[in-house]
């Protein structure tokens, strides 16, 4: 029973069944997933290297013989921010535009169904629930893709935001 339930929810189908779309999403994945295993290790790497960072922006700051407001403190930080924050919106975008996708899908899947009833009759149920598991194939692959990606994107910008407020204790209390 297990063999033959195993025989049945093959991957390969599935992904050949959902067509380009779900090709779409696979490649979208790929990508999403590189950017954020990137961005978890300089992440990582930042959190451990917070003090020498802390300093280095003390040394800017000195370097440049400013007054240590604050607004000059959260540039210099914003600046070196943004380097670990690039690549996120594009984590965002893939985890905004999966559903839609999906959702794509769904419809060209139902529309095939309906073009197949209007050609050739509600005769053969089999016609019909070709288009319906297209849409439903689309919809799952859209969701699969959409829910880590938005978890992963919120999980990193967590990350950055902490690490921001122990580097700007730590230039504060250094100034």
């Amino acid at each position: 029973m297990l063999i033959s339930l195993i025989n049945e929810l093959n991957l390969i189908d599935y992904i050949n069944r959902g067509g380009t779309i779900v090709y779409i999403l696979i490649g979208l994945n790929i990508i999403g997933f590189s950017i954020m295993l990137w961005k978890f290790l300089i992440i990582m790497i930042a959190k451990l290297r917070k003090e020498a960072i802390a300093q280095k922006i003390v040394n800017q700051l000195e370097n440049n013989d400013r007054k240590y407001e604050e607004k000059t403190i959260q540039n210099a930080l914003n600046k070196y921010l943004n380097g670990l924050e690039s690549g996120l919106n594009t984590v965002k975008i893939i985890a905004s535009i999966s559903p839609l996708l999906g959702l794509l899908g769904t419809v060209v899947g139902v529309l095939n169904s309906f073009d197949a009833i209007s050609k050739s009759g509600l005769g053969d149920p089999a016609i019909f629930s070709t288009g319906i598991s297209v849409a439903l194939i689309t919809t799952v692959a859209g969701l699969i893709v959409s829910i880590p990606h938005y978890i992963g994107y919120n999980y990193l910008v967590g990350f950055i935001d902490n690490i921001e407020h122990k580097i700007e204790e730590r230039v504060i209390s250094k100034l």
